[in-house]
């Protein structure tokens, strides 16, 4: 074998498990046809390679940065680019290094052990490393690393737990009937056979809960694609009941870890180099550990204090079998529940968390938000370091700083803490409804108070820093300024326009109510105005009832709605912590004001009127071709007339014709010689008719 540092470095290898459920392993693997889960995978499981979905992958998507040795989705991985030695302390970076024993080793043993303890039946994961123990120690659950499920055993696994959900549903319709008093006559006798038979095939351990209790306990039962996916139903409180969309809020959100020499081994595998070569430190208690993706702190070779982030093993591929899954759920749930829009909330779950998977889209998120808040340096976001960043690993700075939610940051001084729900508001707005592009995954974990030490002066000027912007949010130039007038219509205190704004973006489902759902929510906002008088200002739970609503009146609105709703409660809650009492509606003004006046200085319409340019250009160029065409069918109309019972009819309809076209380019700002023409041949059509 070649010694390491003469080792190929190709970019971003991905490991066999990462491979998408119809790619099949390299050649190494066994016969191209093998069926998932054979004993052949179990060959090449520790060896990386790029398939050919991911090389077509690259070749469409974004343009990005090249990472270390450049973004060459051709190159053969060897299964010899390995990470290096495993220090005997994790903990000391000054420790001796054992040569014979490699992270890919252990990882390798940590594998083949946890298929042991399954096939044994234990519940413990045998402790091979200090690192593991470090993030054990810390509170955190170890993950089996073993093969992916495949997907007829995922099938099963969720068919069990859906159907588990009905019968416990039934039993717990059956036994609230405070919760479902709706529920009555046949139905609910129906309901109550049914509960009599199929409690006994209920989990004891969820039998007796309420109904949403059991989504909750069976989502996290499911793992992390279903968590993740109860995270996002939390927050549609226009399409679900506020019962289940507050229980879900209490999803976990510190899942099990991998152990820490798979973490190494897969930074090594996913930069294509050693971890000593890349990093000084890395600290072996994890900070965070989600759904997708693990995070260290970590020290890079150049002394630069970094957060690494790592997709979790085998997580793409039970992302897609799960999506796959829930497709298939999703179209069956849309006919027994088609008011509740399952397949579409599943689509547009799919499609998101797909798009975290690849920490490429992160670091390309990070760095357009840096660039749209360039004249903003009290606005940060996190540099990302693209030379140890792939699809898999994530580099990027660390800051150093509190949660804005936490006793440290209510404790600064009064000036400090205005200005940061001044930032915050400066923010938030200017991501809605200014660049259209805003951090959709907004909690009080995802953002930080820097600089909270008194300056030379002896004055405390704190900044706001965002992180974790793996899921984004888009708005079209359309879509944001019909927004920024709904919010600009929320903060005057305009509830007609507020209501008639709001309806615009809603999508009528069948059998919807516009008008009513639009007369629902301007009696809202005029409630909130009313109590507004009181000192009661929430505009954030406003929004939210508004949108709320909607479920009733059959209209449904896009997800990028809701992640904005979940933005500005966000907002309105972290400012309520800050400064109790204040008022959001008044902070808010300030900032869309500005916002407001701006899209109607003159420099900004000319800026707009441009882009019609083209299309005016081209109007022009053809009117007089347009006009001719029109005049000579004219005169050979008029000299070769043709009797017809139906020719009065015929003046009629071309009279019309003229001057609806007429309208139409007086309407569009088209030129007077196009529409003048059109009215008096509109004119003149009806005089011959008569």
């Amino acid at each position: 074998m070649p010694p390491p540092d003469r080792l190929p470095r190709d970019p971003e290898p991905v490991p066999v498990s990462e491979i998408t459920p119809e790619s099949h392993a390299p050649d190494a693997a066994g016969p191209a046809g093998a069926p998932e889960g054979d004993g052949a995978a179990d060959t090449v499981r520790d060896e990386p390679s790029v398939t050919a979905a991911e090389r077509q992958a690259d070749r469409d998507g974004d343009a990005r940065p090249p990472g270390p040795g450049g973004d060459n989705a051709t190159a053969t991985v060897h299964g010899e680019a390995g990470p290096g030695p495993v220090r005997a302390d994790p903990t000391d970076p000054l420790a001796p290094t054992p040569p014979a024993e490699t992270e890919r080793a252990v990882a390798a043993d940590l594998r083949r052990l946890a298929r042991l303890r399954q096939r044994a039946g234990t519940t413990d994961v045998p402790a091979l490393d200090d690192g593991t123990e470090v993030a054990r120690q810390a509170g955190f659950e170890v993950m089996d690393v073993g093969e992916p499920p495949t997907l007829v055993r995922r099938y099963f696994t969720t068919l069990r737990h859906a159907t588990g959900l009905v019968y416990g549903s039934a039993v717990a319709v059956a036994r609230d009937r405070e919760q479902f008093a709706f529920v009555k006559g046949f139905p609910l006798f129906l309901i109550r056979l049914a509960a009599f038979f199929v409690r006994p095939l209920v989990m004891r351990s969820l039998r007796d809960l309420p109904i949403e209790k059991q989504l909750r306990r069976r989502l996290e039962l499911l793992g992390p694609t279903y968590i993740k996916l109860g995270q996002v139903l939390a927050l549609r409180e226009d399409l679900l009941p506020p019962f289940i969309t507050e229980e879900l809020k209490n999803l976990l959100d510190r899942l099990p870890v991998m152990p820490f020499p798979e973490y190494l081994d897969r930074v090594a595998k996913g930069l294509g180099r050693p971890v000593d070569e890349m990093f000084a430190h890395i600290d072996p208690k994890p900070l965070g550990s989600a759904s997708i993706g693990q995070i260290h702190a970590a020290t890079t070779v150049g002394g630069d204090d970094v957060i690494l982030k790592v997709v979790k093993p085998h997580i793409y591929v039970v992302l897609k079998r799960d999506a796959r899954l829930l497709g298939f759920f999703g179209s069956f749930l849309q006919v027994f529940f088609s008011r509740y829009q399952p397949k579409k909330v599943l689509d547009e779950f799919a499609e998101y968390t797909l798009k975290e998977v690849d920490l490429r889209r992160e670091a390309d998120n990070a760095e357009q938000m840096a660039i749209n808040f360039a004249d903003q340096p009290d606005i940060r976001f996190p540099r990302i370091y693209r030379e140890y960043s792939s699809r898999l690993v994530l580099t990027m700075e660390r800051f150093r700083g509190i949660r804005p939610d936490t006793p440290e940051s209510t404790a600064l001084p009064l000036e400090a803490r205005e200005r940061l729900v001044d930032l915050g508001a400066l923010s938030i707005i200017r991501m809605l409804y200014q660049d259209g592009f805003f951090h959709a995954d907004l909690h009080p974990g995802n953002m930080f108070v820097l600089d909270t030490e008194p300056d030379a002066e002896g004055e405390v000027r704190p900044k706001v820093g965002f992180i974790d912007l793996g899921m984004v949010g888009y708005f079209d130039g359309d879509l944001r300024r019909t927004l920024l007038y709904y919010y600009f219509s929320l903060v005057t205190g305009d509830a007609e326009n507020a209501a008639r704004y709001l309806a615009s973006v809603s999508e009528a489902g069948k059998k919807a109510d516009p008008r009513g759902f639009q007369r629902a929510v301007a009696e809202l906002c005029r409630r909130f105005y009313r109590a507004q008088r009181h000192g009661e200002v929430n505009v954030g739970q406003l929004i939210m009832e508004s949108v709320g609503l909607a479920g009733q009146y059959r209209m449904y609105f896009p997800v990028e709605l809701v992640l904005m709703t979940k933005a500005l409660v966000t907002f309105e809650g972290v400012g309520q912590t800050l400064l109790p009492g204040f008022d959001v509606a008044e902070v808010s003004r300030t900032h869309v004001n500005k916002l407001f006046m701006s899209q109607f200085n003159p420099v900004a319409l000319l800026k707009e009127s441009f882009r019609g340019a083209p299309e005016l250009v081209d109007l022009i160029v053809k009117s007089p071709t347009l006009l001719a065409e029109g005049i000579r069918f004219l005169e050979t109309r008029v000299r070769n007339p043709q009797a017809s019972p139906l020719a009065g009819l015929r003046m009629a309809l071309l009279s019309g014709a003229s001057l609806v076209a007429g309208t139409l380019a007086v309407s569009t700002g088209g030129p007077w010689f196009l529409w003048a023409p059109l009215f008096a041949l509109a004119a003149g059509f009806a005089l011959k008719r008569s």
